[in-house]
Protein backbone atom coordinates (compact mmCIF):
# COMPACT_ATOMS: atom_id res chain seq x y z
CA UNK A 1 0.00 0.00 0.00
CA UNK A 2 1.52 3.60 -0.84
CA UNK A 3 2.16 5.86 1.69
CA UNK A 4 0.28 9.42 1.80
CA UNK A 5 1.86 13.03 2.83
CA UNK A 6 1.02 16.37 1.70
CA UNK A 7 4.06 17.07 0.31
CA UNK A 8 7.61 15.58 -0.81
CA UNK A 9 10.74 16.77 -1.01
CA UNK A 10 13.50 15.12 -2.71
CA UNK A 11 16.75 15.86 -1.70
CA UNK A 12 18.06 16.71 1.76
CA UNK A 13 20.64 19.29 0.45
CA UNK A 14 19.86 22.94 1.67
CA UNK A 15 17.13 23.60 -0.54
CA UNK A 16 15.33 20.64 0.44
CA UNK A 17 15.89 21.18 4.52
CA UNK A 18 14.88 24.87 4.36
CA UNK A 19 11.60 23.45 2.18
CA UNK A 20 10.83 20.92 4.42
CA UNK A 21 11.37 22.90 8.01
CA UNK A 22 9.22 26.07 6.83
CA UNK A 23 6.53 24.16 5.96
CA UNK A 24 6.65 21.64 8.73
CA UNK A 25 6.62 24.91 10.82
CA UNK A 26 3.38 26.12 8.61
CA UNK A 27 1.93 22.90 9.46
CA UNK A 28 2.20 21.04 6.29
CA UNK A 29 2.93 17.27 5.97
CA UNK A 30 6.22 16.60 4.45
CA UNK A 31 8.72 14.49 4.11
CA UNK A 32 12.17 14.65 2.87
CA UNK A 33 14.23 12.13 1.45
CA UNK A 34 17.78 11.83 1.50
CA UNK A 35 20.13 9.10 -0.21
CA UNK A 36 22.60 8.85 2.37
CA UNK A 37 22.87 8.03 5.51
CA UNK A 38 24.00 11.47 6.95
CA UNK A 39 25.05 14.82 5.44
CA UNK A 40 28.72 14.01 6.14
CA UNK A 41 29.96 14.83 2.55
CA UNK A 42 33.35 16.89 2.03
CA UNK A 43 33.99 19.21 -0.61
CA UNK A 44 29.89 20.65 -0.83
CA UNK A 45 29.15 24.09 -0.96
CA UNK A 46 30.05 25.69 2.27
CA UNK A 47 29.43 29.58 2.02
CA UNK A 48 26.59 30.78 3.90
CA UNK A 49 25.85 34.18 2.56
CA UNK A 50 24.41 37.32 4.53
CA UNK A 51 20.88 37.14 3.39
CA UNK A 52 20.96 33.19 4.63
CA UNK A 53 22.71 34.69 8.18
CA UNK A 54 19.30 36.87 8.40
CA UNK A 55 16.98 34.13 7.79
CA UNK A 56 18.69 31.92 10.10
CA UNK A 57 18.22 34.94 12.84
CA UNK A 58 14.65 35.32 11.47
CA UNK A 59 14.24 31.58 12.24
CA UNK A 60 15.75 31.79 15.57
CA UNK A 61 18.93 29.59 15.06
CA UNK A 62 21.50 32.80 14.15
CA UNK A 63 22.58 31.85 17.63
CA UNK A 64 23.31 28.22 16.92
CA UNK A 65 24.36 28.82 13.72
CA UNK A 66 26.95 30.72 15.01
CA UNK A 67 27.97 28.80 17.36
CA UNK A 68 29.21 26.01 15.04
CA UNK A 69 32.85 25.80 13.99
CA UNK A 70 33.47 28.84 11.09
CA UNK A 71 35.42 31.47 9.48
CA UNK A 72 34.23 34.54 7.80
CA UNK A 73 34.95 36.42 4.56
CA UNK A 74 34.18 40.18 4.68
CA UNK A 75 35.81 40.68 1.12
CA UNK A 76 36.82 39.07 -2.27
CA UNK A 77 39.64 40.51 -4.77
CA UNK A 78 41.99 39.74 -7.18
CA UNK A 79 45.77 39.96 -6.34
CA UNK A 80 47.71 42.20 -9.05
CA UNK A 81 50.84 41.34 -10.44
CA UNK A 82 52.14 44.53 -8.90
CA UNK A 83 51.23 43.03 -5.48
CA UNK A 84 48.45 45.43 -5.13
CA UNK A 85 45.40 44.26 -4.53
CA UNK A 86 42.01 44.94 -6.88
CA UNK A 87 38.55 44.63 -4.10
CA UNK A 88 35.73 43.21 -5.81
CA UNK A 89 33.13 42.99 -3.49
CA UNK A 90 33.14 44.71 0.48
CA UNK A 91 30.86 42.58 2.00
CA UNK A 92 31.14 45.46 4.75
CA UNK A 93 29.34 48.19 2.98
CA UNK A 94 26.48 46.01 3.34
CA UNK A 95 23.91 47.89 5.70
CA UNK A 96 23.01 44.10 6.96
CA UNK A 97 23.18 42.12 10.62
CA UNK A 98 25.91 39.69 9.44
CA UNK A 99 28.24 41.52 6.72
CA UNK A 100 30.01 38.87 6.03
CA UNK A 101 30.26 35.21 4.61
CA UNK A 102 30.45 32.47 6.35
CA UNK A 103 32.47 28.96 5.65
CA UNK A 104 30.76 26.10 7.55
CA UNK A 105 30.76 22.38 6.72
CA UNK A 106 27.98 21.74 5.04
CA UNK A 107 27.10 19.19 7.38
CA UNK A 108 26.63 20.68 9.96
CA UNK A 109 24.61 23.47 8.61
CA UNK A 110 22.10 20.59 7.44
CA UNK A 111 22.33 18.73 10.79
CA UNK A 112 21.02 22.24 12.69
CA UNK A 113 18.44 22.77 10.14
CA UNK A 114 17.45 19.16 10.36
CA UNK A 115 17.88 19.20 14.68
CA UNK A 116 15.05 21.96 14.09
CA UNK A 117 12.88 20.54 11.77
CA UNK A 118 12.47 17.55 13.87
CA UNK A 119 10.76 19.14 16.35
CA UNK A 120 7.70 19.87 14.35
CA UNK A 121 5.13 17.51 14.35
CA UNK A 122 4.47 17.29 10.68
CA UNK A 123 8.34 16.84 9.82
CA UNK A 124 9.47 13.30 8.21
CA UNK A 125 12.90 12.84 7.10
CA UNK A 126 14.23 9.74 6.00
CA UNK A 127 17.66 9.01 5.69
CA UNK A 128 18.73 6.19 3.38
CA UNK A 129 15.79 6.29 1.21
CA UNK A 130 16.51 7.32 -2.66
CA UNK A 131 13.68 8.79 -4.88
CA UNK A 132 13.89 6.12 -8.04
CA UNK A 133 11.18 7.31 -10.20
CA UNK A 134 8.00 9.82 -10.59
CA UNK A 135 4.64 8.03 -9.86
CA UNK A 136 2.00 9.41 -12.71
CA UNK A 137 -1.52 9.59 -13.22
CA UNK A 138 -3.93 11.45 -15.83
CA UNK A 139 -1.32 13.49 -16.52
CA UNK A 140 -0.03 14.51 -13.30
CA UNK A 141 2.95 13.91 -10.85
CA UNK A 142 1.33 12.09 -7.90
CA UNK A 143 4.29 11.26 -5.97
CA UNK A 144 7.61 9.18 -6.13
CA UNK A 145 8.91 5.91 -6.22
CA UNK A 146 11.65 5.03 -3.29
CA UNK A 147 14.18 2.80 -2.75
CA UNK A 148 15.85 2.29 1.19
CA UNK A 149 19.73 1.39 1.75
CA UNK A 150 18.19 -1.93 2.25
CA UNK A 151 16.46 -2.47 -0.80
CA UNK A 152 13.10 -2.15 0.45
CA UNK A 153 10.86 -0.37 -2.15
CA UNK A 154 7.60 1.89 -1.96
CA UNK A 155 5.59 4.96 -3.06
CA UNK A 156 4.54 8.02 -1.44
CA UNK A 157 1.75 9.61 -2.88
CA UNK A 158 1.70 13.16 -2.15
CA UNK A 159 -0.22 16.85 -3.38
CA UNK A 160 2.84 17.90 -4.32
CA UNK A 161 6.65 16.87 -5.25
CA UNK A 162 9.53 19.18 -4.64
CA UNK A 163 12.82 18.23 -6.53
CA UNK A 164 15.28 19.77 -4.61
CA UNK A 165 17.75 16.71 -5.75
CA UNK A 166 20.75 18.87 -7.71
CA UNK A 167 22.00 19.51 -10.47
CA UNK A 168 21.46 15.72 -12.23
CA UNK A 169 17.83 16.06 -10.86
CA UNK A 170 15.84 12.66 -11.47
CA UNK A 171 12.71 14.14 -10.77
CA UNK A 172 13.45 16.51 -13.25
CA UNK A 173 14.69 14.62 -15.63
CA UNK A 174 11.72 12.18 -15.12
CA UNK A 175 9.26 15.11 -14.88
CA UNK A 176 10.68 15.79 -18.73
CA UNK A 177 12.26 19.60 -17.94
CA UNK A 178 15.05 19.92 -19.99
CA UNK A 179 17.80 22.95 -18.89
CA UNK A 180 19.74 25.10 -20.80
CA UNK A 181 22.88 25.17 -21.19
CA UNK A 182 25.36 28.16 -20.91
CA UNK A 183 29.00 28.18 -21.49
CA UNK A 184 31.54 26.89 -18.85
CA UNK A 185 35.18 27.13 -19.62
CA UNK A 186 36.66 25.29 -16.27
CA UNK A 187 35.56 22.56 -13.90
CA UNK A 188 36.82 22.30 -10.24
CA UNK A 189 39.66 20.18 -8.59
CA UNK A 190 38.57 20.28 -4.62
CA UNK A 191 41.12 19.59 -2.03
CA UNK A 192 42.24 21.07 1.54
CA UNK A 193 45.55 21.72 2.95
CA UNK A 194 46.00 22.61 6.93
CA UNK A 195 46.44 26.55 7.35
CA UNK A 196 48.44 28.03 9.92
CA UNK A 197 47.63 30.29 12.58
CA UNK A 198 49.18 33.23 11.46
CA UNK A 199 46.98 33.22 8.40
CA UNK A 200 44.55 35.63 7.46
CA UNK A 201 41.19 34.18 6.93
CA UNK A 202 39.14 37.14 6.44
CA UNK A 203 39.43 37.83 2.66
CA UNK A 204 39.14 35.74 -0.66
CA UNK A 205 42.63 35.78 -2.33
CA UNK A 206 42.10 33.84 -6.04
CA UNK A 207 45.53 33.41 -8.04
CA UNK A 208 45.62 33.29 -11.97
CA UNK A 209 48.97 32.05 -13.27
CA UNK A 210 50.22 30.21 -17.11
CA UNK A 211 46.38 28.80 -17.31
CA UNK A 212 46.28 28.00 -13.80
CA UNK A 213 43.60 29.11 -11.19
CA UNK A 214 42.91 28.35 -7.76
CA UNK A 215 41.10 30.11 -5.01
CA UNK A 216 42.25 29.32 -0.96
CA UNK A 217 39.20 29.06 1.03
CA UNK A 218 39.92 29.78 4.47
CA UNK A 219 38.19 27.31 6.70
CA UNK A 220 39.20 26.50 10.77
CA UNK A 221 42.38 24.61 10.39
CA UNK A 222 42.45 24.33 6.82
CA UNK A 223 42.26 25.69 3.71
CA UNK A 224 40.22 24.21 1.55
CA UNK A 225 41.46 25.22 -2.06
CA UNK A 226 39.27 25.07 -5.74
CA UNK A 227 42.14 24.36 -8.29
CA UNK A 228 40.37 25.35 -11.47
CA UNK A 229 41.30 23.45 -14.69
CA UNK A 230 40.09 24.17 -18.59
CA UNK A 231 36.77 22.18 -19.13
CA UNK A 232 37.90 18.60 -19.99
CA UNK A 233 41.45 18.37 -18.85
CA UNK A 234 41.88 15.22 -17.16
CA UNK A 235 44.66 16.08 -14.05
CA UNK A 236 44.15 12.84 -12.98
CA UNK A 237 46.21 11.48 -15.87
CA UNK A 238 48.83 13.72 -14.87
CA UNK A 239 49.46 11.97 -11.51
CA UNK A 240 49.86 13.82 -7.74
CA UNK A 241 53.64 14.68 -8.47
CA UNK A 242 52.36 16.78 -11.38
CA UNK A 243 49.75 18.29 -9.57
CA UNK A 244 51.55 19.18 -6.72
CA UNK A 245 53.95 20.99 -8.73
CA UNK A 246 51.10 22.99 -10.52
CA UNK A 247 49.56 24.01 -7.05
CA UNK A 248 53.13 25.37 -5.98
CA UNK A 249 53.59 27.06 -8.90
CA UNK A 250 50.45 29.20 -8.56
CA UNK A 251 49.99 28.77 -4.40
CA UNK A 252 53.52 29.12 -3.78
CA UNK A 253 52.80 29.73 0.11
CA UNK A 254 51.34 26.20 0.26
CA UNK A 255 54.81 24.39 -0.87
CA UNK A 256 55.65 23.36 2.46
CA UNK A 257 51.97 21.44 2.82
CA UNK A 258 51.32 20.18 -0.56
CA UNK A 259 53.39 16.79 0.37
CA UNK A 260 49.66 16.70 2.69
CA UNK A 261 48.10 15.47 -0.92
CA UNK A 262 49.01 11.78 -1.04
CA UNK A 263 47.75 10.66 -3.91
CA UNK A 264 44.92 12.07 -6.75
CA UNK A 265 42.28 10.38 -4.40
CA UNK A 266 42.88 13.35 -2.02
CA UNK A 267 41.34 15.28 -4.59
CA UNK A 268 37.71 15.51 -5.96
CA UNK A 269 36.93 17.16 -9.10
CA UNK A 270 33.46 18.99 -10.00
CA UNK A 271 31.84 19.14 -13.72
CA UNK A 272 30.71 22.68 -13.48
CA UNK A 273 27.69 23.68 -14.83
CA UNK A 274 25.72 26.83 -15.58
CA UNK A 275 22.01 26.29 -16.97
CA UNK A 276 18.57 26.99 -16.09
CA UNK A 277 15.01 25.62 -16.89
CA UNK A 278 13.15 27.57 -18.80
CA UNK A 279 9.79 26.11 -17.11
CA UNK A 280 10.44 25.18 -13.09
CA UNK A 281 7.15 22.95 -12.91
CA UNK A 282 5.14 20.28 -14.40
CA UNK A 283 1.60 19.34 -12.56
CA UNK A 284 2.27 18.49 -9.43
CA UNK A 285 5.70 18.78 -9.37
CA UNK A 286 8.33 22.07 -8.92
CA UNK A 287 12.13 21.94 -9.65
CA UNK A 288 14.10 24.48 -7.19
CA UNK A 289 17.92 24.64 -5.90
CA UNK A 290 20.30 23.15 -8.64
CA UNK A 291 17.58 21.27 -10.09
CA UNK A 292 16.02 24.71 -11.17
CA UNK A 293 19.34 26.38 -12.09
CA UNK A 294 22.81 24.83 -11.73
CA UNK A 295 25.35 28.11 -11.38
CA UNK A 296 28.59 28.59 -11.13
CA UNK A 297 31.13 28.05 -7.96
CA UNK A 298 32.13 31.68 -9.14
CA UNK A 299 30.96 34.08 -6.04
CA UNK A 300 29.92 30.62 -3.67
CA UNK A 301 26.21 31.47 -4.78
CA UNK A 302 24.67 28.06 -5.31
CA UNK A 303 23.41 27.34 -1.70
CA UNK A 304 22.11 30.23 -1.09
CA UNK A 305 20.07 31.25 -4.52
CA UNK A 306 18.60 28.03 -3.47
CA UNK A 307 18.02 28.78 0.19
CA UNK A 308 16.12 31.64 -1.16
CA UNK A 309 13.85 29.40 -3.84
CA UNK A 310 12.77 27.28 -0.84
CA UNK A 311 11.54 30.28 1.62
CA UNK A 312 9.77 31.52 -1.37
CA UNK A 313 7.91 28.28 -2.03
CA UNK A 314 7.25 27.97 1.16
CA UNK A 315 6.07 31.14 1.48
CA UNK A 316 4.32 30.78 -2.02
CA UNK A 317 2.35 27.31 -1.42
CA UNK A 318 1.99 26.48 2.45
CA UNK A 319 -1.84 27.37 2.20
CA UNK A 320 -2.36 25.85 -1.19
CA UNK A 321 -1.05 22.53 0.52
CA UNK A 322 -2.77 23.31 3.62
CA UNK A 323 -6.14 23.33 1.49
CA UNK A 324 -5.21 20.16 -1.09
CA UNK A 325 -3.44 20.45 -4.15
CA UNK A 326 -1.44 23.15 -5.34
CA UNK A 327 -2.62 24.14 -9.02
CA UNK A 328 -0.48 24.52 -11.86
CA UNK A 329 -0.99 28.88 -11.23
CA UNK A 330 0.38 28.39 -7.97
CA UNK A 331 3.62 26.80 -8.81
CA UNK A 332 4.20 28.81 -11.87
CA UNK A 333 4.40 32.09 -9.26
CA UNK A 334 7.53 30.48 -7.52
CA UNK A 335 9.86 30.65 -10.85
CA UNK A 336 8.12 33.71 -11.24
CA UNK A 337 9.51 35.55 -7.81
CA UNK A 338 12.79 34.01 -8.48
CA UNK A 339 13.13 34.11 -12.35
CA UNK A 340 14.97 37.66 -12.31
CA UNK A 341 17.09 36.98 -9.00
CA UNK A 342 18.55 33.70 -10.68
CA UNK A 343 19.18 35.13 -14.16
CA UNK A 344 20.33 38.57 -12.83
CA UNK A 345 23.55 36.34 -10.87
CA UNK A 346 24.08 33.87 -13.68
CA UNK A 347 24.80 36.95 -15.85
CA UNK A 348 27.40 38.40 -13.75
CA UNK A 349 28.89 34.52 -13.31
CA UNK A 350 28.85 34.29 -17.18
CA UNK A 351 30.37 37.82 -17.83
CA UNK A 352 32.77 37.38 -15.34
CA UNK A 353 33.34 33.36 -17.16
CA UNK A 354 33.64 35.05 -20.38
CA UNK A 355 36.15 38.28 -19.28
CA UNK A 356 38.01 36.83 -16.59
CA UNK A 357 38.30 32.95 -16.60
CA UNK A 358 38.11 31.76 -20.48
CA UNK A 359 41.09 34.04 -21.08
CA UNK A 360 42.75 32.88 -17.97
CA UNK A 361 41.84 29.42 -18.95
CA UNK A 362 43.29 29.81 -22.23
CA UNK A 363 46.95 31.66 -21.29
CA UNK A 364 46.12 35.16 -23.02
CA UNK A 365 45.82 37.05 -19.27
CA UNK A 366 46.50 36.66 -15.65
CA UNK A 367 43.59 38.64 -14.24
CA UNK A 368 41.24 40.56 -14.27
CA UNK A 369 41.09 42.78 -17.70
CA UNK A 370 42.80 45.73 -17.11
CA UNK A 371 39.95 48.46 -17.30
CA UNK A 372 38.23 46.61 -14.99
CA UNK A 373 40.90 46.80 -12.43
CA UNK A 374 41.19 50.64 -13.28
CA UNK A 375 37.63 50.98 -12.66
CA UNK A 376 37.42 49.32 -9.49
CA UNK A 377 40.51 51.19 -8.44
CA UNK A 378 39.06 55.03 -9.52
CA UNK A 379 35.72 54.09 -7.65
CA UNK A 380 36.65 52.27 -4.88
CA UNK A 381 32.59 52.05 -3.73
CA UNK A 382 31.81 50.21 -6.67
CA UNK A 383 32.53 46.86 -4.54
CA UNK A 384 29.20 47.38 -2.70
CA UNK A 385 27.36 46.21 -6.12
CA UNK A 386 28.91 42.51 -6.51
CA UNK A 387 28.56 42.52 -2.38
CA UNK A 388 25.08 43.62 -2.75
CA UNK A 389 24.32 40.95 -5.51
CA UNK A 390 26.63 38.13 -4.53
CA UNK A 391 25.64 38.27 -0.50
CA UNK A 392 21.83 39.83 -1.10
CA UNK A 393 20.49 39.17 -3.75
CA UNK A 394 17.96 41.02 -5.99
CA UNK A 395 15.35 39.80 -4.01
CA UNK A 396 16.15 38.75 -0.58
CA UNK A 397 13.75 36.03 0.46
CA UNK A 398 12.34 36.85 4.50
CA UNK A 399 11.19 33.81 6.53
CA UNK A 400 7.15 33.94 6.29
CA UNK A 401 5.69 34.80 9.63
CA UNK A 402 4.67 31.41 10.20
CA UNK A 403 8.10 29.90 10.37
CA UNK A 404 9.29 32.74 12.50
CA UNK A 405 10.62 31.84 16.05
CA UNK A 406 12.33 33.58 19.08
CA UNK A 407 15.81 32.90 19.55
CA UNK A 408 17.37 29.63 20.63
CA UNK A 409 20.45 29.97 22.70
CA UNK A 410 22.93 27.99 21.55
CA UNK A 411 23.65 25.47 24.11
CA UNK A 412 20.09 24.36 24.04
Amino acid sequence: MAERTSCVVVGGGPAGMVTGLLLARAGVEVTVLEKHADFLRDFRGDTVHPSTLTLLDELGLGEKFHALPHSELRAAGFPQENGEMMNLADFTRLHVPHPYIAMVPQWDFLDLLAESARKEPTFVLRLETECTGLVRERGRVEGITYRTAGGETGEIRADLVIAADGRWSLARREAGLVPREYDCPFDVWWFRLSRHDSEDGSMLLPKMRDRRFAVPLPRPGFFQVAYLSPKGDDLRAQGIEAFRRNVTQILPEFADRVHELKSMDDVKMLDVRLNLLRRWHVDGLLCIGDAAHAMSPIGGVGINLAVQDAVAAATLLAEPLRRGRPAEADLAKVRARRLAPTMLVQGLQRLLHRTVMRPVMAGRRNGPPAAMIKLFARFPRLSYLPARLLGLGLRPEHAPAFARRPMEPAGR
